[in-house]
């Protein structure tokens, strides 16, 4: 690494933000895993819900601050703010859901139009926070090629998908469920940001 930071086009601007924007990005796909993969209820689906989304929120500050600010701050910060705005919208659909069977086992039509209505306002949200990221990604030399256009790739289709079904979501209309492939370019995308933190430094990040 440069002795200068300042003139290695490689480095992070904040390696403690890019650390915590890895760290915390795995809490939170891990938190919405177990909130998928176990029938969990009460107490323990609300603090999972809010663990992937005040995660997703602190991860995307991270990278802002930690690996796209001093290449693209103006991107990255809209990146952060869309995505930040998604994990919003995800938790308040999540505990709709929550508190709407916990009242009613079989909730009418009308109910459960607002919860997808919810949904796909996340679904734009986090899809442009992924393209912008991916934009973002794209000034920085250790996140392109691969990393920078897949996450507009996928972006990109999550929002045209979400769109184009509206208000069914994209896999009861026929198509495919974008979520997943969404989800597994941000696990690739925290390997990857703790993988340059421990690469462009010596000692782990602190404090």
């Amino acid at each position: 690494m440069s002795e200068n930071p300042g003139t290695d086009p490689t480095a992070l601007p904040d390696p403690r933000w890019a650390f915590w924007a890895g760290s915390t990005g795995l809490v939170a796909l891990a938190s919405y895993i177990a909130l998928n993969a176990v029938s969990a209820s009460g107490p323990v689906a609300v603090l999972l819900t809010f663990g992937f989304g005040f995660g997703l929120t602190v991860a995307s500050i991270g990278l802002h601050l930690g690996v796209t600010g001093a290449v693209a701050p103006r991107l990255g910060l809209l990146a952060a703010v869309a995505n930040a705005m998604a994990a919003a919208e995800l938790v308040a659909m999540l505990l709709v859901q929550l508190a709407v069977k916990a009242a009613v086992e079989r909730p009418e039509g009308a109910v459960t139009a607002i919860w997808l209505g919810l949904d796909v306002a996340w679904d734009l949200f986090v899809g442009m926070g992924t393209v912008l990221f991916g934009l973002a990604l794209w000034q920085h030399p250790r996140f392109r090629p691969l990393v920078a256009l897949t996450g507009m790739a996928v972006g990109i289709l999550l929002l045209l998908l979400n769109i184009a079904t509206f208000p069914t979501p994209p896999a009861e209309a026929g198509l495919f469920d974008m979520g997943p492939i969404v989800g597994l370019w941000y696990l690739i995308l925290c390997m990857r940001v703790l993988v340059v933190v421990r690469t462009s430094s010596s000692s782990p990040p602190s404090g």
